[in-house]
């Protein structure tokens, strides 16, 4: 019996004929992607947001430009450019040089990268958000007390800043974990690309897009539970700094 005359438990289960192993791994190498571009997105937003506060007038208009330019363009442009146009440039690169052309970069570094410095954008306005909701007059009177640095960002900053940046912050992670589907392009077997190969496959597209669909929102509704959670102890922590 040929793929596309078995039935739907059949193909949506683990057995020799079935495609749910491989459904799992590409959800959890969605989940994997999602997790490492939120990771490049955080620290490079955090660099953007203390370079938009900046007092060296060339930082703050270069971190500006950045946000500008990476809020203005497709998610998918920036994987294909990565993708696909920096090997090029790189043999360029390299033939001025008399080296070797690299390879192709691994799709997971790329697609990572990608959703990554596009996610640093937003998060750069979500921590500048966080620190302008400080008020001055806290850090003021901590520093007539004699707090260290250290100490005025841990007992004073840091604990409403998390208070204001994590309910967006949530917000950015389902982008991004909705964003990672675009990495299909690559060839990475995530939750987007294994269903399109088994719609092809099977000639089942319905099944298998439906199936991809489910797998999507298991892994936002569980995110969604975990975001409110950590909010729920942010909210605790704030109350006891």
């Amino acid at each position: 019996m040929s793929e596309q005359d078995l039935p739907a438990f059949a193909l949506l289960g683990f057995g020799t004929d079935g495609w749910g192993r491989v459904l799992v791994l590409g959800a959890v190498l969605t989940l994997a992607l999602s997790l490492a571009s939120m990771t490049i997105g955080s620290v490079l937003g955090a660099l953007l947001a203390w370079a938009r506060g900046s007092r060296r007038g060339w930082l703050a208009r270069l971190a500006t430009a950045y946000g500008v330019i990476m809020r203005g363009v497709p998610e998918l442009l920036v994987v294909l450019l990565l993708y696909f146009g920096a090997p090029g440039l790189m043999a360029a690169v390299a033939g001025l040089f008399g080296l070797p052309a690299p390879g192709s970069p691994p799709a997971f570094l790329t697609g990572s990268l990608a959703i990554g410095l596009v996610s640093a954008a937003y998060q750069a306005e979500v921590f500048r958000g966080g620190l302008l909701a400080v008020p001055k007059g806290q850090v003021e009177a901590a520093l007539a007390a004699g707090m260290g640095p250290w100490l005025r960002f841990r007992r004073i900053v840091l604990p409403q800043v998390l208070h204001h940046v994590l309910p967006p912050l949530g917000n950015v992670w389902q982008f991004n974990l909705k964003d990672s589907a675009l990495v299909a392009i690559t060839g990475l077997a995530e939750l987007m690309r294994v269903s399109l190969v088994a719609a092809g496959s099977t000639r089942r597209p319905f099944l298998f897009f439906a199936a991809a669909m489910v797998l999507y929102l298991a892994l936002t509704s569980l995110s969604s539970a975990v975001f409110r959670r950590i909010e729920a102890r942010g909210s605790q922590w704030a109350g006891r700094r």
